[in-house]
C-alpha cells in the first residue's frame, strides 16, 4: 500500500481554503513553516513531560501545518527553491525534536525499552528522507515521484505516530506499577507501554521496508537508464 501522489494532492486539495484564509490573515508560507515547527516543540515538550494525550493532539496540528505553508504556496503562486528548503528542513527539524521528547519521556518513566524503539523509529524515519533527498539530487525521480514509493512516508508516519501517542495516554501513560500482577519482565506489553511500544514498532518496521523499496527503485532506475544508454 502506498499514498499515490494523486491522493496525497487530493488531501493537500481540502486545506487549501484553509491556507488561502490563512494568507488573508497575512501568514506567509515561511510563516507557517515556522509556527508548524513552533506547535511541533511545544508537543515535544508536551511529551517529555509524560503529557501523551496532550502531546500527541499538539504533535499532529504541528505535523498538519506541513500541509498549510506547501499548499499556501502553490495557491498564491510563491513556490521558491527556499521555501521548499525551509519546508523540507523544518520537517526533519520538527520529527527529530519530536522523538527526542518521546525519548525524554520514557527514560524519565523508568521505560527504556521505549526510548530505545523512539531511537530507532527516528533513525528509519531519517533514511526515508534522505533516500528521496539523495536519489533527487542524483537525478532520479524527479519532482514529487520518490515521495509515492513506500508504505511508510512522513504523512503516514504522523498519523500511526499521533494516534499512539494519543492512545498511550488515554491508557494511563508508561508508567509501569511494578508491584502489579504482572511481572516486570512483562512490562513493556503493559497498558500504555504497549500502545506505545507498537506504534514505535509499526514505524521502524514500516520506515525500513519504505528505505528498501525506494533504494530498489533506484536501483530499477539505474539499470533502465544504463539499458537504454547501451542500447543507443
Amino acid at each position: 500500500m502506498t499514498l499515490s501522489n494523486e491522493s496525497r494532492g487530493r488531501i493537500k486539495k481540502v486545506f487549501e481554503p484553509i491556507a488561502l484564509g490563512m494568507g488573508r490573515l497575512g501568514l506567509t508560507p515561511d510563516g507557517l513553516t515556522l509556527i508548524g515547527f513552533g506547535i511541533t516543540v511545544v508537543g515535544a515538550a508536551l511529551l517529555a513531560a509524560q503529557l501523551w494525550l496532550v502531546g500527541g493532539i499538539v504533535v499532529f496540528v504541528g505535523g498538519v501545518f506541513d500541509m498549510f505553508d506547501g499548499t499556501l504556496a502553490r495557491a498564491t503562486g510563491k513556490v521558491s527553491p527556499l521555501g521548499a528548503f525551509m519546508d523540507s528542513v523544518f520537517d526533519r527539524w520538527g520529527e527529530a525534536v519530536v522523538y527526542v521528547g518521546i525519548v525524554a519521556g520514557c527514560a524519565l518513566a523508568d521505560f527504556p525499552w521505549g526510548a530505545i524503539l523512539a531511537t530507532a523509529a527516528m533513525g528509519a524515519a531519517f533514511m526515508v528522507s534522505y533516500t528521496r533527498a539523495k536519489s533527487e539530487g542524483l537525478g532520479f525521480t524527479a519532482g514529487t515521484g520518490m515521495a509515492a514509493i513506500g508504505v511508510m512516508p512522513r504523512e503516514v508516519r504522523l498519523v500511526v505516530l499521533s494516534l499512539g501517542l494519543v492512545l498511550t495516554g488515554a491508557f494511563g501513560g508508561v508508567y509501569f506499577d511494578y508491584g502489579s500482577p504482572l511481572l516486570p519482565v512483562f512490562s513493556l506489553f503493559d497498558q500504555g507501554r504497549g500502545v506505545l511500544t507498537l506504534a514505535l514498532l509499526i514505524i521502524a518496521i514500516g520506515a525500513t521496508i519504505t528505505v528498501i523499496q525506494r533504494i530498489l527503485h533506484v536501483r530499477s532506475q539505474a539499470k533502465s537508464a544504463a539499458t537504454t544508454t547501451t542500447t543507443h
